[in-house]
Formats: C-alpha cells, structure tokens, sequence
C-alpha cells in the first residue's frame, strides 16, 4: 500500500506544482506567488487545488486573512523545499562539471550594505557574464531567516549571528563614526565622552540591527545606557534625520560619502571612535557552495577591499528600506 501511495505522487505530482506551493507558503499568498513565477493567480490556485487532490488531503487553510499550511501542507512544504533544492544543487554540480561559472547568484544584505554591494557585483559580472544576481536587501533578522532557511548562497552583514553554526570570511572594514549635523554644538569639541554622547538626542535603527546592538555593547562597557530619541527604519532615514539637525547618531562611514563630500553631515571627535568592525560574507557551516557562489566569495577575498576603493561617490539614493 506503501508503495502504491509513492508510485502515484511520482506519476501525478510534477515539480510545477511543488514550485508553485512552495511559493504560495514563503509568499503568504496566490497573488505574490503569481508574481513570482510569472503565472496568473487562477492557475497558481488551480495547480495547488491538484496537488492537495492527488495527495488526498487540504493543503492550506485560511485564518482571518492570512493563508496558513495545514499539518499535511507543512510537510509537502518541507519536502517541497528539499526536492527543489536538490534540484537547484544538481543544476550547479553540472555547470560545476563543464567549468564554467554560470547560473543565479543568490545574495543578501543588511541595508547598510547596499551602498557599496551593487558596485562589488557589477565589477564580478565583468569578469563573468553569464552569473545571474539575485540581490535581496532587507534587515538583520530578516537575513538570519533567510540563512536559516538557506534561501541564499550568501549572506553580507556586519555582526556575524552567534546563534547559528556559520562559516563567516571578513572581506572589507566597517568603520562605524558618529555623525551630527556641521552646525550641532559638539562639532567643535574634541575627545567627546561617551557619557557626554549619552546626553545628547540619540537616532537609532531598530531593536536588533547589527549597528544598534554594536553602539549598545560599547556604552553598556562603560556603565552607560542610550536613551532612543527616535528609532527610524533604514540608515537612509538616520542620515536625512541628522542632516535636519533631529539628533546625532552611528552610521558607517561607506554610507556617508556623498553626505561628507557635501558638508552635509559631521563626524563628531568622540574617544573610543571611530569602532572597527568587518563586513562578512556568510553561509551555514558545512554548507557546500555552488562554483558561481565560491567563485563570488574568492572574488570578495581577493579584490574587495581595492574594489571599495574605486566605488564613487553617486547621486544622494532617496529610496527607503526596511532597516538592517
């Protein structure tokens, strides 16, 4: 009987459909799943409909306004994800076996590194044309899903996660400063405490961003505590915030040439800055990467630090994230 179940999912159920449930599951939804995969939303609902036929059971269920798996969709989801997966490592394994560096690289950032990875990118698909970027920007806690679920080949941040087993390669400096607006009062002092810097109208990321929790280690080394005057969503709206005269805050220096370069913003004179840390392309250990992903990473070992050297100081990006 056993048997006779697995020989018909095999007959009946085809990747299409696991590809498109899958999608319906990450995405919450029909409409974005449709997007995705280029599909009408009446086919992703009708091939869903098939699959929870064929396997006999009610794949997902509606609460409210959210879709959720049943306790059947779950596990056709997890399985969905390993039989994809496979099948995405056996295409790079035969692009690995003919040599040649090709295929989707998958990518994601903290947004503070937004400023500088596209640049890193283009420079790669130079020297290899056929690599397809796949670039996701979102915030830090959004990225650790993201690793957990091995949506990506890599991962960039600044704070490597201590909660997960991860193999972490430190590729460029992540200078961290402390920026006012040119006319704020403490531009003109010199070796700032941090107990003066405790004082002022602080602007911070949200609860979790890697720079937030650096600045909170620091402070907290010192008995100190930031009192958040406002916490804003991307480091974009930190920076438009400070040159407003809102307050003063933390950023990396990568993100402030522009602002620098203009007299937009200040770096403050404050002892214990600026704070060094590294940027660091990440993935799970153990985790055997594809030749277009390896190839990637030995490209930011080898060439980043003299490829952020060349990045240029472009027109200010008035686009909003979600925070990192």
């Amino acid at each position: 009987m056993i048997y006779s179940t697995a020989e018909n999912l095999i007959r009946h159920v085809t990747l299409r459909q696991l590809q498109i449930f899958e999608a319906v599951v990450r995405l919450n939804g029909y409409t974005r799943a449709a997007e995705m995969l280029h599909l009408t939303q009446p086919t992703v609902s009708m091939q869903v409909k098939k699959l929870g036929e064929t396997i006999g059971h009610p794949l997902l269920e509606k609460v409210g306004n959210r879709l959720y798996p049943t306790p059947v969709g779950e596990e056709v989801y997890a399985s969905a994800r390993n039989i994809l997966g496979a099948m995405v490592l056996l295409g790079e394994s035969a692009a690995a076996l003919e040599g040649v560096v090709r295929g989707p690289l998958r990518i994601a950032v903290i947004t503070s590194a937004k400023y500088f990875m596209p640049h890193l990118l283009g420079a790669f698909i130079k020297d290899y044309p056929e690599v397809k970027p796949i670039l996701k920007v979102t915030n830090r806690s959004r990225v650790l899903e993201r690793l957990k679920s091995k949506e990506d080949d890599l991962l960039i941040m600044g704070q490597v996660p201590v909660e997960l087993e991860v193999e972490a390669h430190p590729f460029i400096d992540n200078e961290l400063v402390v920026v006012a607006n040119p006319n704020h009062p403490l531009t003109k002092n010199r070796s700032i405490t941090l107990r003066q810097l405790s004082e002022e109208r602080f602007l911070v990321r949200e609860a979790g961003s890697g720079t937030r929790l650096a600045i909170e280690r620091l402070f907290a080394e010192q008995g100190l505590e930031i009192q958040p005057y406002m916490e804003l969503g991307s480091s974009e709206a930190i920076k438009q915030a400070v040159m407003a005269g809102l307050g003063i805050s933390v950023l990396s220096r990568h993100n402030l040439r522009l602002e620098l370069a203009g007299n937009h913003v200040a770096i403050l004179d404050v002892k214990g800055f600026p704070l060094f840390y590294r940027w660091y392309a990440v993935h799970l250990k153990g985790r055997k990467l594809s030749l277009v992903s390896q190839t990637f990473l030995d490209f930011l070992l080898r060439q980043g630090r003299e490829m952020m050297e060349r990045v240029p100081v472009g027109p200010m990006d008035a686009s909003e994230s979600p925070g990192c």
